[in-house]
């Protein structure tokens, strides 16, 4: 029991902390990590930059951008500002975090005429002074950049001082110095090679020794001693030796260990970083052992001034999450997994949660992924979705706002959409930033020797292509993004009965306007490209990304949506209506498919037709007379075929009824490009498709639109039943189950990897946070029960359907944050008991829980 309380203490301190990072104004940006191998995101905005040194040339300007690093690890990096001094970035980056680290940093570079890259300065904040800096706008001062203000890493040290008697019983002191094993060191250069060097020092001394060279390892085993005499008798006098020293000299002394990087390159070694320790602690203690961060060396650069190189303007918002076992977490995840259950759905946890954050993206970042781990995400959205609409006066104006819809919606299409954007705009995006065809179209912008008219081509090709890759990817569409949609869809079709094309702007305004349109401006941002696009093409993404957002917005009057009026001019090239056409049928594809209630629209849509071969459904004898030519056509209601197209249907095969759609072996009847499409009683359509790409496409369309179906079978037979058996497993009987697991097309579901625990954490500690309106929440449901309405101004922002099913939640988020809240206190009592300063998880050095340690102090005195 006692082991199994010390793993569950050790993993509520180190299995999760998250720390949140705005930078500049431009809204919101978290930087969460997870410790010991899970996930860590990250979304940063960094901000702007001021007064950088001017370029020695005649134009003074410089082209400038910015890097976040984690120590000296670059994670992010914004778009070159060009001719500037004084850049601003506003960027939105979202990363994922697998290590610690101790120094967050920013990296001001410049980008020459020959496209090489100079340091001008950087910001490096300790980890454990983020908190110094918590919701502030903070101007900071840029400084200069070396390698002896660049550490990272951990050494683990052994230190023993002895007593050694000599012949003539003369005492002297000895040292031995073990070096045991390094952690977290940089990568160099793409390579590191450390090896330590350990110096004893004196006011009259210096004595170095060196430790092997450890190859190609951040993370180097040494485990080697030296040996170090301290002091020595009056009769040792050899001339390479230090005269007699007194004992009380050793208090001056020290044992520095260097770490180094070996180096092939004729600059020398690089220094990695350093460890000082003065001797006179182990007048108290001959022998000690601890970990210890290394730390810089001082004597960097001061010759210059600190605002020589300018200044960056950053908001550091810093918070930690410690999480429990999942049983601590029971009461409060099940009173948010039943929101989408509560009538009004406004009296639900979750809903109550995004009431009371001071943002939208807070409440939905954390309750989008609980959802989704649950698989609770869809009827979530669908009840919240439906509440919105309902308070939603004008079609033109749905969906429209920054509310907690569109927030989940945004957070799960980032989720579940990663995949489907790669897979979409991934190989065009690619071909853009490659070829670098001109494609600007403001006259005024134009360079020398550029054709207007040539550029106007290139750009409507890449339009084009974008588009048809995009209205042609429905059946690529994730299950849970059609599902949403399809709610979207059907809760505006209800609302705004006389408007027939809400059912279409309300899918629009989320996949067009919020997920495809972004992804092309920003491809960096959607990890379609690694860094932000050069000026030239980043400009060309933002004319395509402009044109996609108005084609698919579908209103009436186009043209009047660019406010520039060579915009207008090239919208002209997509003003026929096979475009609004293509849009709409796409609309139509993920906002209807994979649906149970497929009859719950009015009309059969169109998913795809065309002429294939099919066999007789009849267990015959194979022969050539079995194939028949017949065009098929696939609505979301049936799958029918007839001879020819507009002829009666010769069969119809309900959607509900499509139990399994694979491939067939090739070997079953000789003929290449077939599929089977089983239905109930083990009745299967054999098909041939005209090639390979027609047959794909078919399955997959079919896959998707019957993905949901309650009676999918799990196993199937590859090979036809013919002759009196299945060629596949030799079975006799011909309702033999399958003998091979069903590939099931696309993926039914997401599967993300989401600590659920860690997201209920969030949650409770943005309702501790958000205390004070909880309680005023409170108020507010009393006031509109006795009154009929909030009598103080302040209740107004709380959205309260019904006051009194709403207090009751509220109650039970406040019992069950405050358990928790005891929960955190007491482990936190426990852990400072038990803790050892200087162990592998806490080195000597950590200013963040030498602050803990003090604080803690404080409180246990104070509780005495």
């Amino acid at each position: 029991m006692q082991n199994r309380k010390h793993l569950q203490l050790i993993n509520w301190n180190f299995r999760a902390a998250r720390w949140d990072l705005r930078c500049s104004q431009r809204g919101r940006a978290y930087l969460k990590s997870l410790l010991l191998g899970q996930s860590h995101w990250a979304l940063l905005d960094p901000g702007e930059a001021k007064n950088l040194p001017t370029y020695p040339g005649p134009n003074k300007m410089r082209d400038c951008y910015c890097t976040v690093n984690l120590d000296q690890e670059e994670v992010f990096r914004t778009k070159i500002v060009e001719k500037s001094l004084c850049p601003f970035y506003g960027e939105d980056f979202y990363c994922e975090i697998p290590r610690t680290f101790r120094h967050l940093s920013f990296y001001i570079f410049d980008r020459d005429v020959f496209r090489r890259d100079s340091i001008i300065g950087k910001v490096a904040i300790q980890k454990e002074d983020l908190q110094k800096y918590h919701n502030r706008d903070t101007w900071f001062q840029l400084q200069h950049v070396d390698a002896d203000s660049e550490v990272q890493g951990k050494v683990h040290l052994e230190l023993r001082l002895s007593e050694v008697i000599t012949d003539t019983g003369v005492v002297c002191h000895k040292l031995a110095t073990r070096v045991l094993e390094c952690q977290g060191l940089p990568i160099v250069n793409g390579q590191c090679d450390p090896y330590a060097t350990v110096t004893l020092a004196g006011p009259s001394r210096s004595e170095a020794k060196k430790t092997k060279v450890k190859k190609k390892t951040n993370n180097p085993h040494f485990d080697e001693v030296f040996y170090f005499e301290v002091t020595r008798p009056s009769s040792y006098n050899k001339k390479s030796q230090f005269d007699i020293e007194d004992v009380d000299e050793v208090d001056k002394m020290e044992i520095r260990v260097d770490l180094w990087n070996a180096s092939n390159l004729k600059f020398g070694d690089e220094f990695l970083g350093e460890l000082r320790l003065p001797l006179k602690f182990l007048r108290q203690s001959s022998s000690y052992e601890a970990w210890y961060f290394l730390q810089p060396r001082d004597n960097g650069n001061k010759s210059l001034k600190p605002d020589d190189l300018g200044s960056l303007r950053l908001n550091v918002v810093y918070t930690e999450d410690h999480v429990f076992s999942s049983d601590y977490y029971s009461p409060l995840r099940d009173l948010l997994l039943k929101s989408a259950d509560v009538e009004p759905v406004s009296a639900s946890a979750a809903h109550i949660l995004g009431e009371v954050c001071r943002e939208k993206q807070e409440a939905a970042i954390p309750l989008v992924r609980l959802f989704l781990h649950y698989g609770r995400i869809v009827p979530f959205i669908s009840a919240i979705a439906s509440a919105e609409v309902k308070r939603t006066q004008d079609p033109n104006t749905i969906f429209r706002g920054n509310s907690l819809t569109s927030k989940c919606i945004d957070e799960t299409m980032k989720l579940a959409g990663m995949h489907y954007l790669q897979v979409t705009l991934k190989p065009i995006i690619d071909e853009i930033c490659q070829v670098h065809k001109p494609c600007e179209i403001d006259p005024v912008k134009l360079k020398d020797g550029e054709n207007l008219e040539n550029n106007r081509e290139n750009l409507r090709q890449y339009v084009d292509r974008i588009f048809t890759v995009i209205t042609k990817s429905g059946v690529s569409c994730p299950t849970v993004m059609c599902d949403i949609f399809f709610s979207l869809r059907e809760s505006a079709a209800k609302r705004f009965q006389g408007d027939p094309d809400v059912r279409y702007t309300a899918v629009s305004s989320f996949i067009f306007l919020r997920f495809f349109a972004p992804a092309i401006l920003s491809p960096n941002l959607f990890q379609l490209t690694p860094h932000h696009p050069d000026p030239q093409t980043s400009r060309t993404l933002t004319l395509i990304s402009k044109t996609i957002q108005t084609l698919g917005s579908l209103s009436k009057s186009k043209s009047a949506n660019f406010k520039e009026s060579y915009m207008a001019t090239f919208y002209d090239y997509f003003n026929e209506q096979k475009y609004a056409d293509a849009v709409k049928n796409f609309l139509d594809l993920i906002s209807s498919s994979g649906r149970r209630d497929h009859k719950s629209i009015e009309q059969p849509i169109l998913l795809k037709e065309g002429f294939m071969i099919k066999r007789a459904q009849g267990r015959k004898r194979f022969g050539m007379k079995n194939f028949k030519k017949r065009w098929f056509r696939l609505t979301n209601h049936e799958f029918t075929y007839q001879k020819s197209k507009g002829d009666h249907p010769l069969c119809s095969i309900p959607i509900e009824n499509i139990l399994a759609v694979e491939r067939l072996e090739e070997e079953s009847f000789k003929m290449k490009n077939m599929f089977q499409v089983i239905q109930p009683e083990r009745r299967v359509l054999y098909i041939q498709a005209n090639n390979c790409v027609e047959a794909k496409d078919w399955i997959d369309i079919l896959t998707k639109v019957s993905q949901c179906n309650k009676k999918r079978l799990t196993v199937y037979h590859p090979s036809a039943y013919l002759n009196g058996h299945w060629l596949c497993c030799k079975a006799t009987a011909d309702n033999t189950p399958g003998c091979t697991p069903c590939t099931g097309g696309l993926p039914a579901n997401i599967q993300l990897d989401i600590d659920g625990d860690r997201e209920t954490e969030r949650i409770y500690s943005l309702f501790n946070l958000y205390m004070p309106k909880l309680e005023k929440m409170q108020e507010a449901c009393g006031s509109k029960s006795v009154y009929d309405g909030p009598e103080e101004e302040e209740y107004s922002t709380f959205i309260i359907d019904d006051p009194k099913e709403t207090y009751k939640t509220l109650k039970l988020i406040i019992e069950g944050v405050g358990t928790l809240e005891q929960e955190h206190a007491q482990y936190k009592r426990d852990k400072f008991k038990k803790t050892k300063y200087g162990s592998q998880e806490h080195p000597i050095g950590d200013k963040s829980f030498q602050t803990y340690i003090r604080q803690q102090s404080e409180i246990s005195a104070h509780s005495i």
